[in-house]
C-alpha cells in the first residue's frame, strides 16, 4: 500500500512541529519520494541524527507503506 506525500508531511510536522517540508514523489506510484526537511531543532545534531529524527517521525513507515524516501535535512541557516 503506497504512502501519501501529505501523510509523509503531516507525520513529520507531528513530530518536529518548527520544520518546513517539501516532499516531491519521484516516480508516480507513491512509494518513491525525496524529501527536504528545514528545522532549527536541528541545530547542533549531526546529518545522521536529523535523519533519525525525521525515520523516528514516520513511526515504522519506511520499508512498509513507505518504500524509498531520499532525504535532506538542514537548519534555516544551513540551506
Amino acid at each position: 500500500m503506497a504512502m501519501d506525500a501529505r501523510e509523509i508531511e503531516r507525520l513529520i510536522k507531528e513530530s518536529i512541529p518548527d520544520a518546513e517540508v517539501e516532499i516531491r514523489d519521484l516516480a508516480g506510484d507513491g512509494d518513491h519520494y525525496a524529501a527536504t526537511v528545514i528545522a532549527e531543532s536541528f541545530r547542533g545534531k549531526s546529518r545522521v541524527q536529523q535523519h533519525q529524527m525525521v525515520y523516528a517521525a514516520l513511526k515504522g513507515s519506511m520499508g512498509g507503506a513507505l518504500h524509498a524516501l531520499a532525504l535532506q535535512t538542514a537548519t534555516p541557516q544551513g540551506r
